[in-house]
Parts: structure tokens; sequence; C-alpha cells
């Protein structure tokens, strides 16, 4: 799911206007003339290590275009080096150079063979840099590396060690809707590492995941309940969820929400039922119904969770009424 979300974020990445009539889409698109192309991207490159912050800036932007969409510039931008470089610039006092770098970076972890190249140059740290101090567009743009680099599992732990959690759970809060939906897909990644989900719930992330959840937002149900399921697997997780009003919020997408927002939803609620407690209050919100439509007609991975949660609740009933007749019993 991460690396496929993040891929989506591309086409929505904003365009640069001044590039050299060699670079035209139609021209790159063709095929033609690559190695024109490849003798512009080494000029940039090199124009990259300037000391002329305009002329860095200039190199940078055309590098984002070119990289934008097609793949084979991704890769002969590799070729000559630009990671390292464009990883430098991260760091950058001028936020258009900041923005540029972390754009064309993005681009270019679209390429999964970039994605260690990226980790490797020493990314991973200058890219939390981008998150806390960069202009809204570079904060975005940040997140959606780090969501794409932590599509492999190997980076997850190393990005929440470099702090990324905190400027992310900043950026869930008050981003703009496309930042929101990075960090977001960034959670679901680095929450597929059980190690990184204490973290992520001490950093207050669960409270602003589920005001996510709200329709209004415009944010994908299942990008956030995704989220919360992984979440709910821990103790503190539930815990979390159920104190900032996530089970009415979970019911709901249960009954209103996509197919893949249910079938998270409904293993979320899963999660939470472990506790008997939660379990009643799942209960008390209405979800029977829900479940047992969403058994009958949810995707299969939806059906078998709801299934499960309906044979909980029967289990449950039953203890208690055990219980009860003991209690009797015993008054007697």
């Amino acid at each position: 799911m991460g690396e496929r979300s993040c891929s989506q974020e591309s086409q929505r990445l904003s365009s640069i206007k001044l590039v050299p009539q060699i670079l035209c889409s139609n021209l790159v698109e063709s095929g033609q003339d690559l190695l024109e192309i490849d003798m512009s991207v080494k000029k940039l490159v090199e124009d990259l290590e300037s000391t002329s912050i305009e002329t860095q800036r200039g190199a940078a932007a055309k590098l984002r275009q070119l990289a934008r969409h097609n793949v084979g510039n991704r890769v002969i931008i590799a070729n000559h080096r630009a990671i390292s470089l464009l990883v430098n610039l991260l760091q950058s006092t001028d936020f258009e150079t900041q923005e540029n770098a972390v754009t064309t970076l993005f681009n270019l972890s679209l390429d999964g063979n970039n994605k260690a190249a990226i980790v490797n140059a020493g990314a991973i740290e200058p890219l939390v840099h981008v998150l806390w101090t960069g202009n809204p567009e570079a904060r975005e743009n940040s997140a959606a590396v780090l969501c794409s680099l932590s599509s492999i599992s190997e980076n997850r732990v190393n990005i929440v060690k470099s702090g990324a959690i905190c400027p992310l759970v900043e950026l869930l809060e008050n981003g703009s809707p496309r930042g929101k939906k990075a960090a977001a897909t960034a959670f679901y990644n680095l929450s597929l590492s059980r190690e990184n989900r204490v973290m992520i719930v001490e950093a207050n992330a669960v409270c602003h995941l589920i005001e996510l959840m709200d329709p209004a937002t415009g944010l994908p149900d299942k990008a956030v309940a995704a989220v919360l399921a992984n979440l709910a697997s821990i103790p503190e997780g539930r815990t979390a969820i159920v104190n900032a009003g996530g089970i009415p919020v979970l019911v709901e997408v249960v009954e209103l929400g996509s197919a893949k927002g249910k079938e998270f939803a409904a293993a979320a609620l899963l999660h939470i039922c472990i506790n008997s407690r939660f379990c009643g209050m799942v209960v008390r919100e209405g979800a029977v119904p829900p479940l047992v439509v969403l058994s009958q007609s949810g995707t299969q991975r939806a059906k078998e969770k709801a299934q499960q949660l309906l044979n909980f609740f029967k289990q449950q009933r039953r203890a208690d009424a055990d219980a009860d007749a003991d209690a009797d019993a015993g008054r007697e």
C-alpha cells in the first residue's frame, strides 16, 4: 500500500516553467537525442555544486521537472551522482532550493533502484530536517520521500530513530490535505514494524488519525483505518484509540466506509475487543448490525474479521451469562 500511495502523489507535484527546449516532455517521452539529454543532465548536476545559490536553485528545479514523469530520466540523473548532491541541498537555507531538492528526491525514489541509493547517501536525517524547517510544500514532499523509503522494511526503524515521528504528527495535525495523506501513509508503513508502534502512540498520533476519519477531511478512510488497525494490535494503541473516541468512528466506517476502509476498521475493532471492557463498548455502539452485513458482503478479509468479531461477541455473552449464573448460585 505504502509505495503505491506515494507513487500516486507524484502526479500532483508542482511543475517548473523554465526548462530548456531539449528537455521538453515530448522530446523526453519520444526517447530522442538521449545523448544530448545525458549531457544536459551532467551539466545540471555540476551546477548543483556551484557556489551560486541561484545556479543551484535553477539546476535543482530543472532536475525536478526531468525526474517528474520519465523513468529513463530518473536513471540518467541517478547515474550522474545527483542523489548525494541533492541530499546535501536538503540543508540549504534557500527554501526554494530545498523544496526543489526534496521534490527531485521524491521523484527519484519512485524508481525502486534509487531507494537504497537515497538512504545510502545519508538522506534520512536531512529529510527529517526538512520536515521541521521547510516551507509547506517541501515538508509535504519530505513526508512523501519518507513514505516511499519506508515501503522497505529495513528503513523503518532508522526513520523513526532519526526523529521523524513528531514532525509527521505535526503535519498530520496542521498540514494540507496532501500533506496529511502523505503523513498518514508514512505512518502506515512505519507501523508495519511492531517496534515503532508504541512510539507512534506516545507521540499522540492516534487522536489526529481519528480526526482524519471524518469524511469532511476528504482523506480516504482506508489510509487512516489501516494505521489504526496496526496500532490497535498493542495495548497502548487500543487504550489510545478508545480514549480518543475511536470506537464509534470505527463502527461508522464498518457501516458506511469504502470496502478497504471497512476491512481495516473491522481489523482494528477485533484487536480492541481483546479487552473485554472495550468489547462491551463496541457492542453498545451498535457494531453488530453492520458487522452482520459485512460478514456477508465485504472483501474476503473483511468477511473473516467481521465473523470473528461476531463469534467473539457470542462467546462474551455466554461467558457473562455463566458468570451471572454462578453469582446467583453463590447467593443461594
